[in-house]
């Protein structure tokens, strides 16, 4: 099995897209797509895949998790809106993230808020949590390898499913925890 440093590199965790390189004019979808290739093109898991689609932005858009754009482009704002649903979406269902940006959307359609210091934040607390999952992983991969000490030749292949598996359901835990506050934002807007 990978070491933990191998394994952390192959994940691309430094990816991010900064606002300082989200450019301050409103882009086509197209320059939008190429952005988002072009900061997340590491965190591919095969060269085929794509980080972002038109269809995708439309559906987004048809969905309401962004507010709308103006003359088919695309602002600083309605970027990093993009980020965040790109995120969340691999975790959330697509009705859990509009309720959760719901908020946001609204400041930023009406002008009182400009997204940048949020999207800094969103950023920064990124970094924070890469360097907790660095050493949690080095942990989980430690313990996969000390449970699967007993299982002779068969160990290698144990201790990858016992990882894989103690992997998911950290993802579980952290998923069922974002969907209870989730809950919780609908009920405190149902008040």
């Amino acid at each position: 099995m990978a070491d933990a440093k191998g394994l952390i590199e192959s994940l691309a965790l430094e990816k991010k897209i900064p606002a300082e390189e989200i450019p301050k004019i409103d882009l086509y979808i197209d320059q939008v797509i190429q952005l988002f290739d072009t900061g997340f093109s590491d965190m591919k898991r095969n060269p085929d895949e794509k980080i972002l689609t038109k269809t995708m932005i439309n559906n987004y858009a048809k969905g309401k998790l962004f507010y709308p754009v103006t003359n088919k482009k695309y602002s600083r704002n309605h970027v990093m809106l993009i980020a965040l649903i790109y995120q969340m979406k691999s975790a959330l269902s697509i009705n859990d993230v509009k309720k959760v940006l719901a908020g946001i959307n609204e400041k930023a359609a009406q002008k009182e808020m400009d997204l940048s210091g949020f999207y800094d934040s969103y950023l920064e607390i990124q970094r924070h949590n890469d360097e907790i999952f660095k050493g949690n992983l080095e942990r989980q991969m430690e313990k996969a390898q000390s449970e699967s000490a007993d299982f002779g030749d068969d160990r290698e292949e144990i201790e990858k499913v016992l990882l894989i598996a103690s992997l998911v359901h950290m993802s579980n835990l952290y998923r069922r925890a974002a969907e209870t506050l989730v809950d919780e934002m609908a009920e405190g807007k149902e008040a």
